[in-house]
């Protein structure tokens, strides 16, 4: 296993996150937004780029190695998006990026470790059912519709997602114990909600 190429595959992928943040915050319309968020989504999924949230879907389909990428590829995304907000920084769009990505951060770190793992967990059966149907929808229209709807469903919901997640703390320059602890836990949620609906698909026979 190489661990280098999957971090710079998950850096990537970071950055590809990172994109679909910024113009989510650039507009003020949250359906237009979500349907523009998922520009980062249709990236990493046709670039074949490694996202955490889609990767850990998949990690019980896989052997010990596979899973051991997983830290790998979720430190890859936080240095991408890390370099995505860097970027946003350096333009005159930071400050109204900044304000609002600092008010986006606020509500995360001043919800419940419950509420936000639970939201975890409903953001990642939407992006199972996005990357999914990207990877086996036969029709080719159907792919990246799955791709659309997953990711506008989870942002309409108001679900969390560990990625999108780092870019705001970047983003809003929001980093603190509270910021970290709440990321980990949201983490946690995505992984547990990345693997449900799999395992229940084997169990059901599917």
């Amino acid at each position: 296993m190489n661990f280098f190429k999957t971090l710079i595959s998950g850096i990537l992928a970071g950055l590809c996150i990172g994109f679909g943040g910024m113009v989510f915050l650039s507009v003020d319309n949250k359906v237009i937004g979500s349907l523009l968020f998922s520009i980062g989504l249709f990236v990493v999924c046709t670039q074949k780029f490694d996202l955490f949230t889609g990767k850990v879907c998949y990690t019980f389909a896989n052997d010990g190695k596979y899973a051991l990428r997983l830290p790998v590829i979720w430190l890859g995304n936080l240095i991408g998006t890390g370099c995505a907000a860097g970027a946003a920084w350096l333009t005159r769009a930071s400050a109204a990026l900044s304000e609002k990505a600092a008010a986006l951060c606020a509500v995360k770190t001043g919800d419940s470790l419950v509420s936000l793992f639970f939201l975890g967990v409903l953001c990642n059966i939407f992006i199972y059912i996005g990357v999914e149907g990207y990877i086996n929808n036969p029709h080719e229209v159907g792919k990246y519709m799955a791709i659309v709807l997953g990711v506008m469903v989870f942002i309409l919901c108001g679900t969390e997602h560990c990625v999108a997640d780092m870019f705001y703390f970047w983003m809003g320059g929001a980093w603190s114990g509270q910021a970290v602890v709440s990321l980990l836990v949201i983490t946690l949620g995505n992984a547990c909600g990345g693997v449900l609906l799999p395992l229940l698909k084997k169990a059901a026979g599917k």
